[in-house]
């Protein structure tokens, strides 16, 4: 399936990426638009938009959109309900609110000023996705005992 956002992706626009190929659609195509083309190029591609404002899987009740695709996808893993957390805080200015945040903030300015391209962006920043998910779903099976 195509799924298609805002270009220059950052914090939110990574996550989600990388939560749809990896729990939702393993063989997601990423399309990157300017902001007030979403819907429009949405349609025209058949794509499922995200993290753009007025669709489903956008940001919800001060939520961001990583959480949307969450809940819309009744995920219940803890460690991604972990990172949602994460994700959350960086990506709505709370990143005081989650010990992670600040970081994931960091990486994705560095990641977006090495790598303006936003599917190469992807390709790279994918693997810190995967880093902090391994990381969180070890902290959440020890805390589980």
């Amino acid at each position: 399936m195509k799924w298609i956002t805002r270009s220059h992706v950052h914090v939110d626009r990574v996550a989600c990426p990388w939560l749809i190929a990896r729990f939702v659609d393993s063989e997601a195509e990423f399309l990157f638009v300017a902001a007030d083309s979403v819907l429009e190029a949405a349609d025209r591609e058949g794509a499922i938009p995200f993290d753009a404002k007025e669709v489903e899987l956008g940001h919800q009740d001060g939520h961001c959109s990583f959480v949307s695709i969450i809940e819309k996808y009744g995920l219940k893993d803890p460690a991604l309900l972990a990172l949602a957390e994460v994700v959350n805080a960086a990506d709505t200015g709370q990143q005081e609110s989650n010990p992670y945040a600040a970081g994931i903030e960091a990486i994705a300015r560095g990641y977006s000023l090495r790598f303006p391209d936003d599917l190469e962006n992807l390709e790279h920043q994918f693997e810190v996705y995967d880093a902090l998910y391994a990381f969180l779903r070890l902290k959440t099976a020890a805390e589980k005992k």
